[in-house]
């Protein structure tokens, strides 16, 4: 399962990069631009790693991370602040990592593979742009408010969200989620894939491949 991450960034151009990076690794990811905003967003529950920048509006990352209060949700810092005493100060206060800009993507990226693997974070939520999944609840949001979905429509919707950016056809939809292959019957997963557009507003992003079946993109379509 993919990670759902929360890069905390206030220059738009570096949170763009980050947020390319973290989609080649395979990772999900929401953009939060100041440190009011990002507490109630880690608060939330969503994440399973929250890259954090120090030098932000409303609050710094310093207090964001103490506001957090007991979450358990890893924390890597990203900052200019190279110096030690900062460094030291974001360790101490119980950060997985402090990663000095600029840097790397391919460094970024085994950074939180490392503290993704050392905080044992087994998420049994999923995230893909603005709805979260919890697969053992069997429950769906879009941008914070319910959606409901039949069982099937949840299970297509999982299949979708754990093979991102992957061209499947009818037929291995058919066979992955309802677990038999019938050519005739390819209709059923039409239904449901309008369905899923309609109730989480997919329409740019799940899209059509002619001929062959659908894709759900890690960007939305403009």
């Amino acid at each position: 399962m993919s990670a759902h991450i929360l890069v905390v960034e206030d220059d738009e151009n570096i949170a763009r990069m980050i947020e390319a990076a973290l989609t080649i690794g395979g990772y999900t990811s929401r953009i939060c631009q100041d440190g009011l905003s990002a507490v109630s967003e880690i608060g939330s529950g969503k994440y399973d790693l929250v890259l954090l920048d120090i030098m932000l509006p409303k609050l710094d990352g310093f207090q964001v991370f103490e506001s957090k209060g007991d979450t358990t949700t890893p924390v890597i810092f990203l900052t200019a602040m190279g110096d030690v005493p900062n460094k030291v100060k974001g360790l101490r206060m119980g950060a997985e990592d402090y990663i000095v800009k600029p840097f790397e993507a391919v460094e970024l990226l085994a950074r939180i593979e490392v503290a993704l693997r050392r905080t044992h974070k087994k998420s049994k939520t999923l995230g893909y742009q603005n709805i979260v999944i919890e697969t053992e609840k069997h429950e769906v949001t879009l941008d914070g408010q319910p959606v409901i979905l039949t069982p099937k429509e949840f299970d297509l919707l999982v299949f979708f969200v754990n093979n991102i950016d992957i061209a499947l056809t009818r037929e291995q939809l058919l066979s992955q989620v309802w677990g038999y292959s019938f050519s005739g019957e390819t209709r059923t997963v039409d239904t449901h894939i309008q369905q899923l557009r309609k109730k989480l507003n997919l329409h740019g992003s799940l899209v059509t491949i002619a001929r062959l079946g659908y894709r759900l993109e890690s960007q939305r379509s403009r």
